[in-house]
């Protein structure tokens, strides 16, 4: 199913450096209580008080400790709108956030910045959730308001800071003794990392670019060019870039955004050319600049010769990491194997350099050493790729019910990961022809955590993997009417229609709304090639594909590009794109299962 999940959030091909320095905010919420809140037993409805926020605040204190997150939430939001207190609120609303229940954190974050409108976090806080659900005019507003809010060290109007317990229920802020503060977030390109680790680039471009173009500083429009980006609107990105260099000729970041906007619009020969000034103007900053563009044009030779050319300018380590993975991405694991482990014995490898190991040894076909590794690095920064993919081989062995364990013991010790665990688990249950148990999961997680937008798309998708189509098709279409104009469901709910020959004419009409929001998402592009391609329009489907190719590399794509080459008539063509895509990814299953048929023989 070639469609893009918007709630999960993954890194574009072209990532950025503003953003990826300021990295993941940290998410703060104070009550022990909430440590097993996410995953723990449902307990029995207890009689609530009506209009009381002390009694509701108590009733809900008394859920968290009994492990019911959903209760506890909604209660809690209730609390918050019989008080006038912007500090309850603001709790409120960190639990809703933490028990992952949005319509709860929608219902507190809006009493809070009714109750705080100028406070910094208030308006942070209740962007995150707009963002989430999709309300973008809301969204909007907020970062405006957002904006405008007094930064630097100032009495927040909840009365604490992000690290501070929020006071007993029913005392104000100034009763449980205000502090002069810093806010949780001061910055836009703060504020933009928020909101980018619980939505989707093109959703937090479209809250925040109004208010960033109307703002005045150069860092506004640095963070607009690579906002714009991660979104995939390449033309916006390279205007903003450009806006960017008018004011600093030598700013090396935007000269790298625009390096990489080439790339997305096809013009290699200006992307180079682009990287080039910038390291020529700091040589610090953009060393691996000209290698990074390499290889997003599939220049994977030339990149080897670059990378090894700065090896005697460059940390070793960090060459020889760079080099480590270039090898993987190629396909070539003998290379990439002996690059990563000299690492380990070096002391230069990290978790990341011990995962590709494990997962060297999965491709090679050794489970046991892949287990192996991946047991190592259960408890590490890559403790829940590590676990899936033990899990996965696990059930591939059969062994449910260690596989399922070595996840739920993770979300045991983790409870924020709980969704996230969830969605892995379904995924890992449908692949391996338990679908049904899969989607009786999320229907579950969905009790817990109501109308949450990853949790529905996700069971979406593993209603059409399970030949549930129609069922599907009503999922996303109920997603696309709650969430209007959303991209990522345009193109989820036309692809699916495309890819099973269904409403073709409307099909295409989703996805070209798709583009106009995100015109070089490479999973769009496909989609709007493939739904060509099923109008029987092959040689009209091949701009779409194989742009759409070059820009991600994607096996999926490879596998609709290919087959639109093969009936085309250009078998040869086709051969190469195959090749080229399964050294890559020798599991790709579509690619695997579209080889099979046209070249059941392998030959």
């Amino acid at each position: 199913m070639r469609i893009i999940n918007p709630w999960l959030p993954a890194c574009p091909g072209a990532g950025t450096t503003l953003l990826r320095a300021v990295g993941t905010l940290a998410l703060t919420l104070v009550f022990a209580a909430l440590a097993g809140c996410a995953s723990g037993p449902r307990a029995a409805k207890e009689e609530t008080p009506k209009g009381d926020p002390v009694a509701l605040g108590v009733v809900a204190e008394i859920a968290l400790e009994r492990g019911d997150c959903k209760t506890a939430a909604e209660t809690y939001a209730k609390a918050a709108e019989a008080s006038a207190d912007a500090a309850f609120a603001r709790h409120a609303t960190l639990v809703a956030l933490k028990c992952e229940h949005l319509p709860a954190a929608w219902e507190a974050s809006s009493r809070w910045r009714a109750l705080a409108p100028t406070s910094a976090e208030a308006n942070a806080r209740f962007a995150e959730v707009a963002v989430r659900l999709y309300h973008l005019q809301e969204a909007r507003a907020a970062v405006s308001d957002f904006s405008r809010a007094p930064t630097g060290v100032q009495k927040d109007q909840a009365g604490e800071s992000a690290t501070d317990a929020p006071p007993a229920p029913g005392k104000s802020g100034e009763a449980a003794g205000a502090k002069e503060t810093k806010p949780l977030v001061t910055s836009m390109t703060a504020l933009a990392a928020l909101l980018l680790d619980k939505a989707d680039a093109p959703t937090v471009f479209a809250a925040m670019s109004n208010t960033l173009e109307a703002t005045p500083a150069p860092e506004a429009t640095s963070l607009l060019s690579e906002l714009a980006l991660s979104a995939y609107d390449a033309e916006r990105a390279a205007r903003y870039a450009q806006q960017a260099l008018q004011r600093n000729p030598k700013d090396a970041e935007a000269k790298l955004v625009l390096a990489r906007a080439y790339v997305i619009r096809g013009d290699p020969a200006k992307a180079i050319a682009t990287a080039r000034e910038a390291m020529h103007d700091d040589p610090e900053l953009s060393s691996f600049d000209l290698a990074e563009v390499l290889i997003a044009l599939d220049r994977l030779e030339d990149a080897h010769q670059e990378l090894e050319r700065l090896r005697s300018q460059m940390p070793a380590g960090e060459v020889d990491r760079r080099l480590a993975l270039l090898a993987y991405e190629a396909g070539d694991l003998k290379e990439a194997q002996q690059r990563f482990a000299e690492l380990a014995v070096s002391g230069e490898g990290n978790d990341a350099a011990m995962l590709y190991l494990a997962d060297i040894a999965a491709r090679d076909g050794d489970a046991d050493a892949a287990i192996a590794g991946y047991r190592r690095l259960y408890d590490s920064s890559v403790a829940l790729p590590a676990r899936s993919r033990a899990a996965a081989l696990l059930l591939s062995r059969h062994d449910r019910k260690e596989a399922l364990t070595l996840l739920d013991d993770y979300v045991t010790e983790h409870p924020d990961s709980e969704v996230d665990l969830t969605v892995a688990k379904a995924h890992l249950l449908a692949d391996h022809g338990e679908a049904d148990a899969a989607i009786e999961l999320l229907n579950t997680s969905l009790d817990r955590h109501p109308r949450h937008p990853s949790i529905e798309y996700e069971r979406a998708v593993i209603l059409e993997q399970a030949g549930r189509v129609h069922e599907s098709l009503d999922s996303l279409q109920k997603l696309l009417t709650e969430r209007a104009d959303d991209p990522t469901l345009l193109n989820a709910l036309g692809y699916t229609m495309a890819d099973h020959s269904l409403e073709l004419p409307r099909a295409e009409s989703l996805i070209r709304r798709a583009l106009v929001v995100m015109p070089d998402n490479p999973a769009v592009l496909d989609s709007l090639g493939w739904v060509r391609f099923r109008q029987g329009d092959s040689k009209a489907a091949l701009t779409s594909l194989q742009r759409a190719y070059n820009i991600s590399h994607d096996a999926e794509i490879a596998a609709h590009w290919g087959e639109a080459l093969w009936v085309s008539g250009d078998h040869g063509q086709a051969r190469q794109v195959w090749a080229a895509a399964l050294a890559r990814a020798p599991d790709a299953h579509q690619l695997k299962a579209t080889l099979a048929r046209f070249i059941p023989d392998g030959k």
